[in-house]
């Protein structure tokens, strides 16, 4: 199983050219094989969803300042929705200003603002502070020539490289950095046109991470002026502003709504003015934590929080990261195929819920279930000021949404079971549901519905979430993400999926399995994981099946010696059943057998619930094996003990004990090898090659076993024995009807079955059985420069042949050169078994021919 599993990944999963990224030069990478089968039963999916749904790709699209929204793009997002909403937006290019630029970070268009503009709107110093904010407050590293046009950042995320081109159209263009000051070079304020570099000296860095979600930079100004700035997450700088400006800061909100509904990824820019009392009392502690050698990163956040308090909002900046190729249809697919999608993010709760729609999680016709903590409660309580009355309510805010909403879920499940549910929660009641007390409700409410969007989380959280389905649910859960945020959610899962994306290959690093788009979840799971699936179930129940029959043909033996421990088999024989004797034809199996194809496979993903409902690894599957095997067992031992009660050699002597055991040791052998050929859905050259062999191999044996004889106990009854048996017509006429006899009840079970109870993929099966091989469909371009003669040889060797010589069915005979080369239309010798093959196609080439093959 192990070879199996191996070479499933080495050879299948990473060369895979469907799974392939052109762009990158990306393949799909196997880090273990241990998990090949979990890919056809994964029932939950958590995923990221920037550089996972999304490309990465950040550009700055909006902004908001003082209270005025710039920018008059149009996103995906919003088409999307005016498109469900029966509107038609047209995006024309040709419209755009001729002060629009549109490069790597940066795609803006507002005349207002662009080209200096700025100075001439009604809050100019607004304006002027939202730059210097986005040109200083970061840790980005410029590259290059020192020139807007030529000059390139590194950046630890592509948001602030977007942040930072942002600046520089705007005429804040920060172009060096030194380890305590950075330069900028602005457009003058009073003077259009010209510039004025300015050195601005970076006191202190708090740095940005998952729990501040935040970064601020202390700074001073030429004149001596102490600055704090500040960019976040909008619920954590609304946390630390200043009292008053409430028309700015509802403004502002208000924005921050419209352009979470647009799709856009969103941050808050504020700042503050320090004296040099104020600074030099704080940054004493600041350089205490910094010294500290034990919990310094928790100290830090302490001191930090001491000086980011009575800020002054500024305003907010909106970037936009398009989706990637195919997600929607991926998302379709999977969810067709049973697959629950959960989305974990740090967005706001607009984005992420127009990002579900932009990705098909959701629709106009899913019932929503919303816990926010944006509600006029929780605001009130806010405005109070008391943090353990914050919580208070926000605990019992979510404990009654819980409540309510499950049993309006399961209501719902029971009047109209086909309606979507989709839970959304953010991040702050997150917290809240995933207390003891409020678990089960969680859980219980989110295995009702059919998507799960969280807002706001961290990546504790998302670990967090991934560990409640897989322990609460027992069910096979996979997590994918691109980012070092994501390894915690990725070890928590089952399988483990890493996008090699713009962030680096942390995800890559501690995942399973790795690939470079999200829709190659699509072949994945719907075609690699489902075949191991069902290849590894048959390899296993087969392995029951021929060892049981091996087994209960010595154990009735054992009533004939009154169990006295009498060997029925040779010690040899037993030594190398499973070693040589049956080893090959279930390798094949367990490398090459296919139900459907891999275009089969996609298209009716429905066939992916087999695995999902473990449907051939149930009890039942394992009782039938075990059936036939304790039938064939009875089969093998008493038939050939019986038949050989009056049987003699050639030289007149009766069959021995010795003599009875390799013939039944014989109709064992080729009995469950062929039987093993019976379960096949495909049978390939590599299938007759190996029972052959394995066949063949049993028979080379004992012919040179039998013919040595030593001065050693070894049996010296088993001497000769194979020349005795095939010296009498009672061995050949056995070796038939033994098998027979023994095959004929799987054989009556395997053709009720098919014709009463068919399985899923058999109904496919049945439906695509007269469709060409995918192979046999390849044609030659239509604007070919061969000549005639080239043009029929590259015909001919696009044919199958020998490499792959199947229908894709059980039971039925494969297809031969000529038969494919005369479907193409391409002369070619006729060989002589062809005969009945073409014979059994005359029916159907009277029927009229299937159009539209490419």
């Amino acid at each position: 199983m192990q070879m199996i599993k191996f070479i499933q990944c080495a050879q299948f999963i990473n060369n895979d050219l469907n799974m392939y990224h052109a762009e990158s030069n990306t393949p799909a990478l196997a880090r273990t094989s241990n998990l090949n089968e979990e890919l056809g039963q994964v029932e939950y999916i958590f995923s990221d969803k920037t550089g996972t749904l999304t490309r990465n790709l950040m550009e700055f699209f909006k902004c908001s300042i003082g209270g005025e929204i710039y920018g008059t793009g149009i996103t995906e997002i919003e088409k999307g929705g005016a498109e469900r909403a029966g509107v038609r937006i047209d995006d024309d290019e040709d419209k755009r200003s001729a002060t629009a630029v549109h490069e790597k970070g940066f795609n803006f268009d507002d005349t207002r603002i662009m080209r200096g503009a700025w100075r001439n709107e009604p809050n100019p110093e607004a304006c002027m502070e939202f730059f210097r904010c986005l040109a200083i407050c970061h840790t980005v590293l410029p590259e290059g020539e020192e020139t807007p046009e030529k000059i390139t950042y590194q950046a630890a995320s592509p948001d602030e490289a977007a942040l930072v081109a942002a600046a520089k159209n705007f005429g804040f263009f920060f172009y060096r950095r030194t380890p305590t000051t950075v330069m900028v070079r602005e457009s003058h304020v009073d003077r259009m046109g010209s510039m004025q570099d300015v050195a601005y000296e970076i006191l202190n860095v708090l740095e940005f991470n998952s729990t501040r979600k935040r970064q601020s930079v202390v700074c001073r100004f030429p004149n001596g002026k102490l600055v704090l700035y500040c960019k976040g997450a909008d619920n954590v700088i609304y946390e630390r502003l200043a009292d008053g400006n409430y028309d700015i800061k509802k403004t502002s909100r208000e924005h921050l709504e419209q352009f979470g509904s647009a799709g856009l990824r969103t941050l808050c820019l504020a700042y503050r003015d320090l004296s040099m009392d104020q600074y030099k009392s704080w940054n004493e502690k600041f350089v205490q934590a910094k010294s500290s050698l034990r919990d310094r990163d928790k100290k830090l956040d302490e001191v930090a929080e001491l000086i980011e308090k009575d800020l002054i909002l500024i305003g907010c900046t909106a970037i936009e990261d398009k989706l990637q190729e195919g997600v929607p249809a991926c998302i379709e697919t999977l969810s067709a195929a049973g697959i629950k999608i959960w989305v974990l993010t740090g967005d706001k709760m607009e984005t992420a819920i127009n990002i579900a729609y932009a990705c098909s999680l959701v629709n106009n016709d899913t019932k929503q279930f919303i816990i926010s903590s944006e509600t006029d409660t929780i605001r009130e309580a806010e405005d109070r000021g008391d943090p353990v009355e914050i919580a208070r309510v926000i605990k019992e805010s979510v404990k009654q949404s819980l409540r309510s909403y499950l049993e309006e879920a399961r209501r719902s499940l029971s009047n109209t079971p086909e309606r979507k549910l989709a839970f959304i929660i953010d991040g702050r009641c997150l917290m809240y549901a995933l207390d003891p007390a409020l678990r089960v409700n969680l859980l219980g409410l989110s295995l009702i519905c059919h998507s799960v969007v969280c807002c706001r989380v961290s990546p504790l959280q998302k670990a967090q979430v991934t560990s409640l389905v897989r322990k609460g649910a027992r069910k096979i859960t996979l997590s994918i993400g691109d980012g070092a945020n994501d390894v915690s959610m990725i070890q928590a899962a089952h399988v483990g999926i890493g996008i090699s994306g713009q962030e680096g290959m942390q995800a890559v690093m501690a995942s399973d399995f790795a690939i470079a788009q999200f829709r190659y979840l699509t072949d994945l799971l719907l075609v690699h994981g489902r075949w191991s699936y069902l290849r590894l179930c048959k390899v296993i129940t087969y392995f029951f099946y021929k060892n049981l029959t091996f087994t209960l043909t010595q154990f009735w033996f054992t009533f004939q010696t009154g169990f006295s421990g009498q060997r029925f088999y040779d010690d040899w024989f037993q030594s190398l059943y499973n070693v040589i004797f049956t080893a090959l034809p279930v390798i094949m199996v367990g490398l090459f057998d296919k139900d459907v194809s891999a275009s089969l496979s996609k298209k009716y993903p429905q066939l992916y619930q087999e695995g999902i409902r473990n449907t051939f690894f149930k009890w039942k599957v394992i009782a039938v094996w075990g059936f036939f095997a304790f039938y064939q067992s009875i089969v093998f031992y008493y038939f050939t003990a019986a038949a050989s009660q009056h049987g003699h050699g050639s030289s007149g002597k009766i069959l021995g004990q010795w003599d009875v055991s390799t013939m039944a040791f014989t109709c064992v052998v080729v009995t469950v090898n062929l039987r093993l050929l019976m379960s096949c859905n495909s049978i390939t050259r590599w299938h007759y090659f190996s029972v052959a062999g394995s066949i063949a191999a049993w028979f080379l044996f004992i012919f040179i076993y039998s013919a040595i004889m030593t001065s050693f106990d070894r049996q010296e009854n088993v001497y000769f024995v194979i020349y005795v048996l095939m010296s009498t017509f009672f061995f050949y006429l056995t070796l038939i009807l033994v098998p027979v006899i023994a095959l004929f009840g799987d054989f009556l079970y395997l053709s009720l079955q098919r014709w009463l109870f068919p399985y899923d993929y058999q109904v496919v099966q049945e439906m695509h059985k007269d469709d060409p091989h995918e192979y046999s469909m390849i044609r030659l371009p239509e604007r070919s420069h061969l000549s005639p003669e080239e043009a029929r040889s590259y015909a001919i060797s696009m044919l199958p042949r020998e490499n792959s010589k199947h229908t894709g069915f059980a039971f039925d005979s494969p297809g031969y050169e000529s038969f494919f080369a005369s479907q193409q239309g391409v002369c070619v010798p006729h060989k002589p078994w062809d005969v009945a093959r073409r014979a059994s196609m005359k029916q159907q080439r009277q029927q009229p021919q299937r159009t539209g093959r490419s």
